[in-house]
Parts: C-alpha cells; sequence; structure tokens
C-alpha cells in the first residue's frame, strides 16, 4: 500500500507532499492487512482466534496512537479530519475482531455492486416507478443467491413453480440459505 501512495504521489505534478502522521496511520492498517493476508481462507472460528491474538493488540495500539496525534492537531487539518472520521466509526471498523466471518474491508460488496453502477444509466428510465421497484427486487434477490453460491435461475425457477404449494409455515426454506432444490432444479443447475 505505501509503495502505491509514493508511485501515485511521483506521478502527479505538484501534488501536495504527504503527511508523515498520514504515512504512520498506514503503515499500521498495512499491518492489519498484512495479518488478514495471512489468516485468509481459514475458518471463522480460527480467524477470530488469530485476530484476538495478533490483530487486536494492534487495534488497541492504532486507537491509542490517533487519540494522541489527533489532540496536537487543529481542527481544519485534513489529517485531523481523516482521524475524526475514523475515530467516529471505531465501532463498526472494529467489528472484525467480533466475528470471524466479517471481512476487515467491504470489497466483495463493493464489486458485487459494482454491475448496478455500470448499469445505472440503463435503469434510469425503468418505466415507471413500479417498474424500478421490480427492477430493484429481481436484483435483490439474484445477488442474495449469488451470496448464498446458489445458481440464481435454477434458484428462482424452482422457487417460483414451488412458491404457491408451500405453507406460508414453510416459506423460509425456499429462502437461498435454506434451499434445498427439487430433482428438477438439480438437474438444471
Amino acid at each position: 500500500m505505501l509503495a502505491d501512495i509514493a508511485a501515485n504521489a511521483k506521478r502527479v505534478k505538484n501534488a501536495a507532499p504527504i503527511s508523515p502522521m498520514a504515512l504512520e496511520a498506514i503503515k499500521l492498517i498495512d499491518a492489519l492487512f498484512d495479518i488478514e493476508r495471512d489468516i485468509n481462507g481459514l475458518a471463522p472460528d480460527q480467524r477470530l482466534e488469530r485476530r484476538r491474538k495478533d490483530s487486536l493488540p494492534l487495534v488497541d495500539g492504532l486507537q491509542a496512537w490517533l487519540q494522541t496525534e489527533r489532540a496536537k492537531l487543529s481542527r481544519t487539518s485534513p489529517v485531523a479530519e481523516a482521524i475524526d472520521y475514523m475515530l467516529k466509526r471505531w465501532d463498526g471498523f472494529t467489528s472484525f475482531l467480533e466475528d470471524g466471518r466479517i471481512c476487515l474491508t467491504n470489497n466483495a460488496a463493493e464489486r458485487a455492486l459494482r454491475g448496478f453502477a455500470l448499469g445505472r444509466k440503463s435503469w434510469l428510465f425503468a418505466g415507471s416507478d413500479r417498474g424500478a421497484d421490480r427492477a430493484a427486487f429481481m436484483a435483490t434477490l439474484i445477488m442474495t443467491a449469488k451470496l448464498n453460491d446458489i445458481d440464481p435461475q435454477a434458484w428462482l425457477a424452482d422457487v417460483l413453480a414451488r412458491i404457491a404449494d408451500t405453507p406460508i409455515t414453510r416459506l423460509e426454506k425456499l429462502l437461498p440459505w435454506n434451499w434445498t432444490p427439487t430433482q428438477t432444479a438439480a438437474v438444471a443447475a
């Protein structure tokens, strides 16, 4: 990460100098990403154990460092604004220390939404508010299936074929995370 910052700074003419304080913060955060790269692919409980052992002390140190450095800055400093932003969202940032399933970044979610951002102009004229609501509803169903490693087409076809005959008390069985494909859906997938 530090190499990327240095390379970008060299490419831009008249670039503002990089704050030594900002570089130090990036080094501290980069150490957390090193741990995440090391534990990537482990089971959630193993990731949580390693995070509590290795990441928690770094996170505690980062918070103390940010608070100390923030006290040295004026209210209008761009670095102070960045520190304030992070400290106000500290609980959200540190939630990865409480659950091994949570990622340190939201990159996967952003990649999943990229297609929507690219299609935004195409969907601008959905015909009506009702059409836009339907498109959003379908996109939600499709992405939920994908996030649960299910073929959206097979799942939707099977659910639509079964939903009318499914008692309301058993509808939860058709949700992507509970779904068991019928024989027909299994062949289609």
